[in-house]
């Protein structure tokens, strides 16, 4: 429709409409004019109602988001993503379940007034029996993308809204849920919200996917598509299979790629009967450290496709608890097949960030794309940069790993590049090819790379450019297949800005970043502990854990992430007597809460240094004060970590930043007292 009218007029051009019906004016589109004509007819709303939002108790809203636990944590991951994309321009993100009760929201805090006051808010039903034409109600019943843009609305209340809404079905595609964007008091036409809800179904269908495969990880899962390099990604088409090779499932886009009418035409069926593959080639792709491209033809109408075949992951154990023993769970030790170097898709678990990551890692295995790991200390990037090495073709040779922080400054050139016959004093005699040699055809993995000296950071770069590598006393290079996957737990970029680290190796490194997120937020640390401990008796005899315990290892904060959690469990079960953990077990800083950083000195406002355009002080205007301290103080309470203080404050880490920059609040003079910018 055209510009936005007031409210009284609003509601009479509706009811006029209404009334004429079916002749409809030229700018109002059909699916609103019917959506107007449900609103009087059926629900029996008027668009002047002055009716405030239906919202559900705390308990019904908490009960809501339990039944769809799964879609809520895969969600939020994906709104935290999209909300990077859109964040600054007045947009809110909006999780409904399938009756169109906001069950999750994303919204800039210094909007969230005004979403409140139009009732965008946790818990409001937004179906359009209770608000009329609205995105997430007119999605609900459209069943299809859609944008209700001002004027389209049914209420006269509504008219100063934006939304852009698209539906997320179940893995037996029915609606179970709409994802939705909203702005306020937009003046932007409705034909540039295409871009919006365009971004919007692309997150609902990457929400609909991770369902898909994460309600049949426990089965062999085909993916397939009829270009390769789209197999593994957001739109290629997944089949789930029982045990005896029969469709379970299929998603919307298996079903579009073989033209089939809905999935009940291919759910039952032999795969052997869609795809000219066989039981044993089946079997053969899984025997493989990674998934290859199979090339295949549907018997149908004899059109060519690639297909990777994913194993079933083990089913995730539930604890038992001991007999008699009503506190203390059972631990299962690991099969040897369990506690072998981890694939992708294991350590993706159930964490919607390290899915996130396996997802890009699946991408470019078998690239030459350089790879840059972040994350803190102990997180486990040695284990992903293998499990990517065996995902690639480089997996069957060599991964070989170096750690530029262990050896000393002294000898790491020989290392890394070897050298020859009598190159210096103490030289071996027959010489030595250096780690990058060794690692010519498979995977050489730099950890911590932000502790290579200079120096050596000028001749690895020329390595990278040449792929041939020169032996320390000798003249004559030698060629060498490479592909580099780096990690460091320091900020790169802050060391290139201090001249302590090479702009243009940083980007020869760092052709795609994934960031390891810390123990303490991942969503799947139980099962993660669970993992752990099965792993750390799998060559003894069963062991068990005293409940407090477990909690106990649930609620610290792990600084020394992965690393320390499984030192600690492996201590643990070698101490514990008759084989069970018990609190008694754990070290003594688990049995206190970690209240200060490791510095030894508690973090309080006085304690930060901030430097300001005006000397520290805070501003005149009482808002603006209240503000800065506001932010001050969330940033003391989480030790100074952004991602931790975006998170409380439900702001992007973007947005953050630009209000720090606007009080004249530097966050690098934050590092002083130990304080983390991760």
């Amino acid at each position: 429709m055209g510009e936005p009218v007031n409210y009284v007029q609003h509601a009479r051009e509706v009811m006029t409409l209404i009334d004429g019906f079916p002749r409809m004016p030229a700018q109002v589109d059909k699916p609103v004019a019917y959506s107007w004509l449900r609103c009087a007819k059926e629900h029996r709303l008027r668009p002047d109602g002055p009716l405030d939002p239906a919202v559900v108790e705390n308990r019904h809203l908490r009960e809501r988001q339990q039944r769809l636990d799964d879609l809520v944590l895969i969600a939020r991951a994906e709104m935290d993503s999209l909300y990077e994309q859109i964040s600054g321009s007045g947009y809110a993100l909006l999780l409904t379940d399938a009756s169109g009760v906001i069950l999750s929201e994303k919204v800039d805090p210094t909007l969230r007034d005004s979403f409140r006051k139009a009732g965008l808010i946790a818990g409001a039903n937004w179906s359009e029996q209770h608000e009329g034409t609205n995105g997430i109600g007119t999605c609900i019943t459209e069943r299809r993308p859609i944008t209700i843009h001002r004027n389209d609305h049914f209420r006269a209340r509504h008219i100063g809204l934006s939304c852009s809404a698209a539906p997320i079905r179940d893995t037996g595609g029915e609606l179970m849920a709409v994802l939705d964007a909203s702005c306020v008091g937009s003046d932007d036409s409705k034909a540039s919200r295409m871009h919006t809800v365009a971004l919007v179904s692309m997150s609902a269908r990457l929400i609909e996917k991770c369902l898909f495969l994460r309600r049949f990880r426990n089965r062999r899962v085909i993916r397939f598509h009829s270009r390769p390099e789209f197999v593994n990604l957001l739109h290629d088409g997944a089949l789930a299979l029982d045990d005896d090779g029969r469709i379970a499932a299929a998603d919307d886009m298996a079903v579009a790629l073989l033209s089939a009418d809905c999935r009940g035409d291919l759910i039952g069926r032999p795969l052997t009967e869609i795809f000219d593959v066989s039981a044993r080639e089946l079997d053969s792709s899984l025997s493989g450290p990674r998934q290859p491209i199979l090339p295949v033809r549907d018997i149908e109408h004899g059109r060519r496709y690639y297909m990777s075949v994913h194993a079933a992951q083990p089913e995730t154990r539930t604890p038992r608890t001991i007999a008699g023993a009503g506190q203390i769970m059972a631990i299962e030790p690991a099969t040897q097949t369990e506690a072998r170097a981890h694939t992708l898709d294991e350590l993706a678990g159930h964490d919607p960030s390290m899915q996130r990551n396996v997802r890009c890692a699946q991408r470019i295995a078998c690239s030459r794309v350089s790879v840059l790991i972040q994350g803190p200390t102990g997180s486990g990037k040695e284990a992903f940069a293998r499990a990517l090495h065996l995902a690639s073709e480089r997996a069957a040779q060599a991964f070989v790993a170096v750690n530029c922080a262990a050896i000393p400054e002294s000898l790491i050139e020989s290392e890394l590049f070897g050298y020859r016959p009598g190159a210096f004093t103490g030289a071996r005699k027959e010489g030595m090819r250096g780690r990058i040699a060794q690692s010519s055809g498979g995977t050489l993995f730099l950890d911590e790379i932000g502790d290579m000296p200079l120096m050596l950071q000028t001749r690895l770069l020329r390595v990278l450019e040449e792929q041939e590598v020169t032996p320390l006393g000798g003249e004559t290079p030698v060629k060498v297949n490479l592909r580099i996957v780096s990690a460091s737990h320091r900020n790169l970029k802050d060391m290139i800005a201090r001249g302590e680290f090479r702009e243009d190796l940083y980007y020869r490194l760092n052709g795609i970043t994934m960031t390891l997120p810390a123990l303490r937020e991942r969503a799947d640390l139980e099962a993660l502990i669970h993992r752990i401990l099965g792993e750390e008796t799998a060559l003894g005899r069963p062991a068990g854990i005293e409940m407090e315990a477990f909690r106990r290892l649930a609620a610290h904060d792990w600084p020394g992430n992965v690393r320390e959690l499984r030192n600690v469990i492996r201590t643990a079960l070698a101490i514990a007597e008759g084989g069970v953990i018990r609190l008694s077990d754990l070290p003594s800083d688990l049995l206190q809460p970690r209240s200060a950083p490791s510095t030894g000195t508690p973090v309080t406002l006085a304690s930060i240094t901030i430097a300001t355009g005006d000397s520290g002080a805070a501003p005149g205007n009482p808002l603006e004060r209240a503000e800065r301290e506001a932010l001050l103080r969330a940033i003391a309470t989480n030790r100074g970590n952004m991602t931790h203080t975006a998170r409380q404050l439900c702001m992007s880490r973007n947005t953050l930043y630009r209000k720090l920059k606007s009080h004249g609040i530097a966050p690098e003079t934050l590092r002083g007292d130990g304080l983390s910018q991760a």
